[in-house]
This record gives structure tokens, sequence and C-alpha cells, in this order.
């Protein structure tokens, strides 16, 4: 069985829906069905589960995040570390996620959000950068299957990729850089420098005074990450001084972004509301139904979080 952690007990019964139709055979059933013993739960699909709750379901054989992150699980400190974690993929969250990463840098470029002041403000400006998308490298920092995803379409724009992670990635057009010796070279060159890194106790405060000072003057930031990769003091400091020109953040530390946070109204950063990847549920509950019916038949799950590395 397949028990359902959602938000409002309608998208709890629509999920468990799709999930039965795309498999048929597979029972699938809301969290808080009244009729649901604890021991009957074999796969879960869950966002921000209670802490402790988990650790009731004696006979876990998956976890399936309803999010490409699992930060929302792992916070809790008892979740069942032997039982394997599916982080949400599928090629329509990469789609997503690409389509956001080439989104934001055309914002940036263009600058998209001069345009949307002027027009709240109902002024009419004329502004036209000086760079094109070829004059540009995007640096990707986080290169996994994400970030893959995005290399092709920002290619197809023009612009030069780079790529940084811990260990290296080989991802066809992106120049890959990999480790703390790394890091700098790949940062000097990236006029565009984008956040996709896992969440972990390393990366916390990676992008800080001191890594927005290695970029290009004038670069462009996007984090589509994890809010907690911010000081975000200091990346409104870098964008008052200009080493910063700009930034699009689509994750934040809390979430929501509370209503008196001054970034709302910034003239250089643009808001999104964690959206960058959110793929539709239907996508969603196939690459669900699919893992599960390959998990069955003796293959291994895909896109497995590790607790040792931390993603």
């Amino acid at each position: 069985m397949l028990v359902v952690k959602a938000d409002g007990a309608k998208t709890r019964q629509k999920w468990c829906e799709l999930l039965s139709e795309m498999r048929p055979g597979l029972v699938a059933k809301p969290f808080d069905a009244p009729d649901l013993r604890a021991e009957e739960a074999t796969y879960v699909l869950t966002w921000e589960p209670d802490p402790g709750w988990l650790a009731s379901l004696p006979n876990l054989r998956a976890i399936f995040s309803l999010g490409a992150g699992v930060d929302h699980i792992t916070r809790d400190p008892s979740w069942p570390r032997a039982v394997p974690l599916v982080r949400m993929g599928g090629e329509e969250v990469g789609q997503r996620m690409g389509e956001y990463i080439a989104w934001a840098c055309l914002t940036l470029l263009r600058n998209g959000r001069d345009f949307a002041v002027a027009q709240s403000e109902k002024r009419w400006t004329y502004k036209v950068g000086d760079d094109t998308a070829r004059d540009l490298t995007v640096g990707i920092m986080g290169l996994g299957a994400l970030g893959a995803a995005a290399v092709p379409m920002l290619r197809g724009l023009g612009y030069r990729v780079a790529g940084w992670s811990r260990s290296r990635k080989e991802v066809e057009e992106a120049e890959s850089f990999a480790g703390e010796a790394e890091l700098d070279a790949f940062l000097a060159r990236s006029n565009v420098l984008v956040c996709l890194l896992p969440a972990t106790v390393e990366t916390a405060g990676i992008v800080n005074a001191g890594l927005l000072a290695k970029l290009p003057p004038g670069a462009g930031f996007v984090n589509a990450a994890r809010g907690a990769h911010v000081v975000m003091p200091d990346l409104v400091a870098a964008i008052e001084s200009g080493q910063v020109s700009g930034a699009v953040l689509d994750v934040f530390d809390p979430e929501p972004l509370p209503v008196d946070s001054p970034l709302w109204s910034h003239p250089k950063i643009t808001i999104t509301p964690h959206v960058a990847s959110v793929a539709r549920r239907r996508a969603r509950a196939r690459y669900v139904a699919d893992a599960i019916e390959a998990f069955e038949a003796g293959g291994t799950l895909p896109n497995l979080y590790d607790p040792v590395r931390g993603y």
C-alpha cells in the first residue's frame, strides 16, 4: 500500500486516484484515512511529514518525496535511515528546472526587473544592455541531473556553460570544475552564478561575501536550490555595491518569504515562490508509479538520497 501525505484532503485524494490509475493493483490511501493501519504502509509519498510519523510505519520499503528536495523529511531526527528515500525526478522535473534557469538568466540579461518596476510605475524606460548571451558564461554550482537539464537550453540561447560539483561531472557542452581546489577558477568565469547545490551542513551559507567577491564584477545570481545556501545580508550588500548586478530568487529561509521582508521591493531582485522545478501532478505520479513497479520487479529505485553524503 502507498500512503500519501500532502496538504489538503482533495489534493491527497487526487494523488491516490492518479496513482491507482497508473498502476492498477496499487492501493493508495491518504495518510488520514480512518481505516488505515500503520503496518499496511509499504510505500509513502510525502511532503513535510510530522516528526516521528515515518518511524511509526514498521513495514516501509521506500519513501518518496513530493519534491526534488528531501530536507523536509531528513530534518526529522527519527526518520528511518535504513529505508530508501527517493527524491522526485523524471524528465518533466528537469524540463521545468531548465526552463526556469533559462528564464532567470534572460531576466537578468534583458533587464526584466527594471522593466517590471517601470511598468508598475507607468514609466517608459528605454534600456538595452551591452552584452548578449553569447558574451556570457553561466556557472551552475551543483551540476547534477537538474543542472544538466539546463545546459542544452542555455547553450541554445548562446551562453557558455560551466559547472562545479564536489565530484567531477561529465556533461556535454559544459566545462567541468570539481572540488575546493577548482572553485575559484569556476567563480572567476561565472557571469551568472546559478545555485543548485544540495542542502547539506557543508553547503549552508556557502553563498556569502567571500564567494560573491570572487565573481566577475556585475555578475548575476540565481538561487533555485535552498534559501539556507545564501547569507542574504551579504547578497544584498553585494548588489548594493554593484559587485552583483541583480538576482533571481526562488527559495528563501524561511518560507513563505515574510510579508515585511525588504526583498519584496528591492529593485534588483526578482522573487518567485519556490516553483522552479515543480512538475505537473500527473508527471510526478507517473514517476512514482513507474519506480514502484520497477522496484517490485526486482529493479533499483531511482534518484536515491545518500544519508552519508547528505544528498
